[in-house]
Parts: structure tokens; sequence; C-alpha cells
């Protein structure tokens, strides 16, 4: 099975073709003001390298809500073109790290974070939304496990920087591990979305 998987879900944006157990691309790059900009050229690349691809594997976050639908607008197109399967994957559950089973937290902004608890490839619990008295209790439930975090957290400087990395995502969706959605794929957006109404004239 050939599987093309991408994160750009933090500003470090990924790309990776698997094909059968070869590892054919993975490419990494600065995302953070452009994803678009760095992407496209990468897939134009994935094109020459293989006819088609079975499967699309994309990391839905949560992280950069934009980004991320950059991957998504980018994975319906190519599914469409290739008959592939599209597939999401939590971006917690990919990370690059060597530990077997760990906690991926982030910031969500508004004074809030997000929690992920990862065993095996697989989120067994979270994503979920969390203030920061939640966050730390939930910590406190379970110091067996190393913390990783995509960018400095203040409050939790415990936190080791590790990223997303669409090997990995490509690695789960291989094994079927931490699949969450199927064909029709939103970003992982853990709060309503915020709304605000014109002022009355």
């Amino acid at each position: 099975m050939n599987i093309l998987a991408m994160d750009t879900s933090t500003p470090r944006g990924s790309v990776a073709l698997l094909c059968g157990d070869a590892l054919v691309l993975d490419e990494i790059f600065p995302a953070d003001r452009s994803h678009t900009s760095e992407l496209y050229p990468i897939l134009q690349r994935v094109k020459k390298l293989t006819g088609a691809v079975d499967m699309i594997a994309i990391g839905l976050g949560p992280g950069s809500y934009a980004g991320v639908r950059v991957s998504i607008a980018s994975g319906l197109g190519l599914g469409i073109a290739w008959g592939a399967e599209l597939i999401g994957i939590p971006s917690a559950a990919a990370i690059e790290t060597a530990e077997a089973a760990y906690i991926a937290i982030g910031d969500a902004r508004r004074e809030s974070f997000y929690f992920t608890r990862v065993r095996g490839g697989e989120c067994i619990e979270g994503p979920l939304l969390l203030d920061e008295q939640s966050l730390r209790e939930k910590l406190a439930h379970h110091p067996e496990f190393p913390v990783f975090s995509p960018a400095p957290l203040p409050s939790f400087p415990q936190a080791r920087i590790a990223l997303p990395r669409a090997s990995i995502v490509a690695a789960r969706a291989a094994a079927g591990h931490s699949i969450i959605a199927r064909g029709n794929l939103e970003p992982l957006y853990l709060r309503d979305p915020h709304i605000t109404t014109p002022k009355p004239r």
C-alpha cells in the first residue's frame, strides 16, 4: 500500500510517502508564515515518485486550524484525483519521540490547554480541552508519563519540545492506529467556534 501523509498543525510542516515498508520521501519545512508555499512543491515531487497512492493520512491537530485545513484541502483534491482513501489522525499521536507512552499538551488559547495521553501509537485519553488547574491535576495523576509540547509553555516547564512528523502519521496509518476520521475530515477543534455579533447601530 502507498500512503501519503501530511502534517501542518505546527510551525514545522512535514510530508511523507510510504510505499509498502519503504519510506520513499520524508521532508520537513518551516510553515510558520505560509503552509502552501512549501507544501505544494513537495507534493509535486510526490506525484513524480508514484503514479498514485492508496491512502492519504492527515494530522488533524490540535494545533494550527488554518494549517490543518491546508492539508485537508490538499488531501481532498489528491484523493479525488487518485481515488485514495482519506483518513485523519491526531497530530499528538505522531510526535517525534522514542517514548512508547507519553502525554502531549499544548496552548489552546484563551487560558486553556489541550491534553492527550498516548500509548503504543494510540490516543488512550483525549484530546481534551482543560484550564491550567485541571491540566496540573491531570499531569499529577500520571507522573510516570513524559510530557511533550510543540512549543514552550511557561506554566509547564517540565514539557519537552517535540513536534509531530508526517512519517509517523504514515506509520500510524499503516498500522491502523489512532484513526479518528475517514473521508470528510475536520481539524481537531476542541471548543465551539468563537463567533462575535456586530454591535447594534
